[in-house]
């Protein structure tokens, strides 16, 4: 099939396209239902790792409520003609920034801080979902590994065995009986701590901005606001927040030197949560025995950074929830066919990010 040719083989604006026929309805974030009119629904889908499979898997979902749907890759091969979409799943922010009829817009991924800006939205009444559903396994296994790598020091052993070195043991820690903070309690964090707790730590002990959660696998929750009465017993500091003007810096220079000595820091949410510079000096002083980082304030992490030089730090470049994994993007597919579903029928959304709140 070649861009700008329909599956019937007729001239189209489209990579691909489905018709069907009839109107359609959605509901916005506050649970209004409003006509969309007469004409089909038209959906853009923008996005260059999806499998075939899974375009199969959206013409079908798209075929059931009679809607419109166009594949591109990239924003750029996207003809103004389709400008005017109803919905659009992926990364297309001009068309987001000039569009007054776009409605709904679904990204793939979890964090939205940087669709927040003032004026992103040329109809701020679009509603938008995320992902962040689809990301738990993969961020969840990425914690777990990086924990494991730092506390068997497995970093240090590679190195030198790269090298040719056979030396000998050394001091290490372990998960077990660890005293585990997870700071976060959404998907993220729920599934860290259900892997987590297979390697039988003394505690595990979630913090969220309500202080309620539903996930059997914490023993306790706390609200943000008693985080520091916990840093002292805390052996590892889970960090999985998304970037919130509440959660801008959180882990603070008191809260990091606030930590049991010799404690782990992971962060796989946002860079802005955590004081970069008070960091790496609690690592090049020892009271921390070792951190790991995913997110950055800056990023790409500039060369010049002392980060790539600080003791006892584990660097990934944010590739802890990218959609590399065939599960993530299985999931990423079915929770927006599933809110597909509920926009064409009138029904409240299931994934809908709340604007104010930024997540």
């Amino acid at each position: 099939m070649k861009n700008g040719v329909k599956s019937d083989g007729c001239s189209s604006r489209s990579l691909s396209g489905v018709e069907g026929g009839g109107g359609a309805k959605y509901r916005n974030g506050v649970g209004m239902t409003v006509n969309i009119g007469v004409e089909k629904m038209k959906i853009l889908v923008v996005s260059d790792i999806l499998e075939q499979k899974h375009i199969e898997q959206i013409k079908k979902a798209v075929a059931l409520i009679g809607a419109t749907v166009s594949f591109f890759k990239t924003e750029a091969e996207i003809p103004e003609s389709d400008f005017d979409a109803d919905v659009i799943y992926g990364f297309a922010p001009k068309i987001v920034s000039t569009s007054k009829t776009l409605k709904w817009l679904c990204v793939p991924w979890a964090g939205v801080d940087s669709l927040m800006k003032e004026g992103y939205f040329a109809n701020e009444d679009c509603i938008l979902t995320n992902s962040a559903g689809s990301y738990g396994d993969s961020i969840a296994e990425h914690m777990i590994a990086l924990s494991i790598v730092m506390m068997r020091k497995l970093d240090e052993f590679l190195a030198e065995t790269r090298d040719g070195k056979w030396l000998l043991p050394r001091a290490q820690k372990s998960l077990k009986n660890s005293r585990i903070t997870v700071l976060g309690t959404g998907d993220i964090g729920k599934s860290f701590a259900k892997r987590a707790r297979a390697f039988e730590p003394s505690q595990i002990v979630g913090v969220c901005r309500s202080g309620k959660c539903d996930s059997p696998y914490f023993d306790r929750i706390l609200s943000v606001s008693e985080l520091d009465c916990v840093l002292g017993e805390t052996d590892l500091l889970a960090m999985c927040l998304p970037a919130t003007r509440e959660t801008a810096g959180i882990l603070s220079r008191k809260r990091i030197e606030s930590l049991a000595d010799g404690a782990f820091v992971v962060n796989v949410g946002r860079g802005s949560a955590i004081d970069e510079e008070a960091l790496a000096d609690n690592l090049e002083s020892s009271h921390l025995d070792g951190a790991a980082l995913d997110v950055f304030q800056t990023e790409p992490l500039p060369k010049e950074s002392r980060l790539w030089r600080t003791k006892n730090l584990l660097i990934t470049p944010h590739v802890a929830g990218k959609l590399t994994l065939d599960c993530t993007k299985d999931k990423n597919v079915e929770m927006f066919l599933e809110d597909l579903q509920n926009f064409a029928s009138g029904k409240a959304m299931k994934y809908i990010v709340d604007k104010k709140l930024g997540y």
